[in-house]
């Protein structure tokens, strides 16, 4: 499973706000979150940007408060300590992100797991830090033992999580996502008709820019690609959101092999498929996140034929040789096409 922040929580920084030349016009702000940055381009008048800034860090700090493993207050860390049997309360964040990490566990049959932490943390990429070998078959076992989607007591009337013993959860691989499409809505709520909101490379587009124009993005692909096999992925975001999951984000080497930070909790152990990354378009950017890892762990046989059973608009980068080969669905060709 992948999972692409190297930190939560750290501590925002002011954003920037670059005014256009007209007082009404494209503006950006930045900042920090989820050991990342984030990025926002919006249509709204100059005097409106310091709230504007505010309140898109102000939902975010929202998400990390709820769903950073980093952090020991946090919703998560608390459901991940507490003695077996304790019921706790979700708020409406945790609660939405739980209940589509859940779904999306038993519609991949466990290729994407919520409970995957131990072995997040085991691997090196979680908040136990970085390793520089890999762990023994017991210690994988030893892990994998505590993980199980199935033992999660949610209860999705109630809105409450049950800690069934040892599970510890790591919503990394959807958490972003969330905040992105968090940041859109309350975006939406204040007015603001045209944006493009970025987390950590997760995306969300909506409306146009003054000149009539869309949202265009470059779909991201690994350094070094210098292969232009299938020509540039350009896509127009508007009213979409695009993820993307990579074993060349983060990842260490050992012995002459390299141990990519996208886990499969079926095994325990990372994936040593031929996918360098998947990119997934969907209307929500909590799924395409989520997508994006089931596809990753799943590789490029496999997630193929699940993103074209559900007509997923996917884009998979392939390791070949020196460079790499790109292999789109038909929805996705479809949403380049309309770019």
């Amino acid at each position: 499973m992948t999972w692409s922040g190297t930190s939560w929580g750290v501590a925002p920084q002011p954003a920037a706000a670059q005014a256009a030349t007209a007082t009404t016009g494209v503006h950006a702000l930045a900042g920090r979150s989820m050991g990342t940055q984030w990025s926002v381009k919006l249509v709204a008048d100059a005097a409106a940007l310091p709230e504007l800034e505010r309140g898109i860090q102000a939902r975010l700090d929202e998400v990390v408060a709820q769903m950073s493993p980093w952090e020991a207050d946090s919703e998560i860390s608390r459901y991940n300590r507490a003695e077996a049997g304790t019921v706790q309360a979700l708020p409406d964040g945790f609660y939405a992100v739980l209940d589509a990490a859940l779904k999306l566990a038993a519609d991949s049959g466990g290729a994407y797991d919520p409970t995957i932490g131990p072995l997040v943390n085991l691997w090196g990429f979680g908040p136990d830090g970085a390793r520089a070998a890999a762990p023994s078959d017991a210690a994988i076992a030893q892990a994998q033992s505590r993980v199980g989607w199935q033992r999660v007591g949610f209860d999705p009337l109630a809105r409450t999580a049950t800690q069934s013993g040892g599970l510890y959860l790591d919503f990394s691989s959807i958490a972003k996502g969330y905040g992105v499409d968090r940041v859109a809505e309350w975006l939406g709520e204040r007015g603001v008709a045209a944006f493009l909101v970025e987390v950590g490379g997760e995306l969300y587009g909506r409306g146009r820019k003054p000149d009539g124009s869309a949202w265009r993005i470059a779909v991201e692909r690994p350094a070094g690609d210098a292969r232009d096999d299938d020509g540039a992925a350009v896509l127009a975001l508007d009213g979409y959101a695009i993820a993307t999951s990579g074993d060349y984000r983060r990842y260490f080497d050992h012995d002459g092999r390299r141990y990519s930070h996208t886990v499969d909790p079926r095994s325990g152990r990372p994936v040593t498929h031929a996918l360098a990354s998947v990119s997934v378009l969907h209307p929500q950017c909590m799924q395409a996140d989520g997508l994006a890892t089931v596809l990753a762990v799943l590789g490029p046989q496999a997630g193929m034929a699940y993103a074209n059973r559900r007509q997923l608009a996917a884009m998979f980068v392939l390791h070949d040789g020196d460079g790499f080969l790109t292999r789109m669905t038909p929805a996705f060709i479809a949403r380049q096409r309309a770019a």
